[in-house]
């Protein structure tokens, strides 16, 4: 194997952050997901990942330079631990070979403890969830973790979902996809905007076969023609006329649920508000109101006996200032 440093295209003198900066260049470069179609894409990335290996690790790379180690870290018997005294670096563990087959195996052994989150950014794990779980055998056949300890979870996904007006209020059930699979979310009753939800192992699968990431669902909700919310209480603007208004009326308005009749009482004016309990958006706890806003609506076209009507009223002060 050539030398180290010559592997990874950095200088004797680099610093651990260059050897780091080098290391996952040259992998994403040579990783084998990202070359299937070039079969020295796999032993190149070998020898990086052996590189980095022993340059990674402040004392590895000491003994190398010291020439205790050599580019397999394997003990020379030389170096400033003296003849046939070397420490095994790698504490007698076996060595695996590497293929495109098993991409996300360590390819040093059961210790490594090798984190591509933390090697290669958090991107790359985008462009290998698809991978799904992988194995990797030691050269006796026997089946390993190739991570120490438990294998990282695959990468978490968020999205945004639009969702009606009258669904979020009153409850539903909807199909989403998620990294390609088909999800049924539960909407309950009284969803806000902004509202989110996590949805435990529905994310990416991990390359490393531990648990899936989690799926977070945030609500988006689309305006409706004339409800409006706060809280569990529904709100209604309703219109009416100025001759509703100064004489009363009976008037047919929506619920969630059905239509209902109020009473507009006479000599009403606008902004004025009538609640209707139990009639606003409803959870399996608690129940909200009706609010219903009067609005005064003028008429568009001129209506000579109504102007004649109110010329003929006396004017009362509607105003302190």
């Amino acid at each position: 194997m050539k030398n180290l440093y010559d592997i990874l295209g950095v200088s004797k003198s680099a610093s651990d952050t260059d050897i780091k900066s080098a290391y996952r260049k040259l992998a994403r470069k040579y990783h084998p997901d990202l070359n299937k179609d070039d079969a020295s894409a796999a032993e190149k990335f070998k020898q990086v990942n052996a590189a980095y290996e022993v340059l990674g690790d402040k004392d590895k790379r000491a003994k190398y330079d010291a020439g205790a180690i050599d580019e397999e870290g394997k003990p020379t018997g030389f170096g400033a631990s003296g003849f046939g005294g070397a420490e095994n670096p790698f504490g007698g563990r076996t060595y695996r070979t590497y293929s495109s087959s098993n991409a996300g195996a360590d390819p040093f052994g059961g210790g490594a403890g090798f984190d591509f989150s933390s090697i290669f950014g958090d991107d790359i794990l985008n462009v290998f969830s698809s991978a799904g779980k992988r194995r990797s055998r030691q050269s006796t056949g026997a089946e390993y973790n190739p991570f120490r300890g438990a294998a990282p979870k695959g990468l978490d996904v968020s999205m945004t979902l639009d969702v009606d007006f009258l669904d979020a209020a009153k409850g539903a059930v909807k199909n989403i996809r998620i990294d390609g699979k088909t999800i049924k979310l539960n909407i309950p009753a009284g969803t806000t905007e902004g509202q989110s939800f996590r949805l435990k192992n529905m994310g990416s699968a991990s390359i490393a076969g531990g648990e899936s990431g989690d799926a977070y669902i945030k609500i988006h909700i689309r305006p409706h023609a004339y409800f409006k919310s706060d809280g569990l209480n529904l709100l209604l603007d309703l219109p009416i006329s100025i001759k509703e208004a100064v004489l009363g009326a009976k008037i047919m308005v929506p619920t969630l649920k059905n239509k209902v009749n109020v009473t507009i009482p006479p000599y009403s004016s606008s902004d004025d508000k009538l609640r209707l309990k139990g009639l606003g958006i409803e959870t399996a706890q608690k129940k909200g109101d009706l609010i219903i806003t009067l609005k005064i609506k003028a008429p568009k076209k001129h209506d000579l006996v109504l102007e004649q009507t109110l010329n003929a009223l006396q004017d009362t002060p509607q105003r302190n200032f």
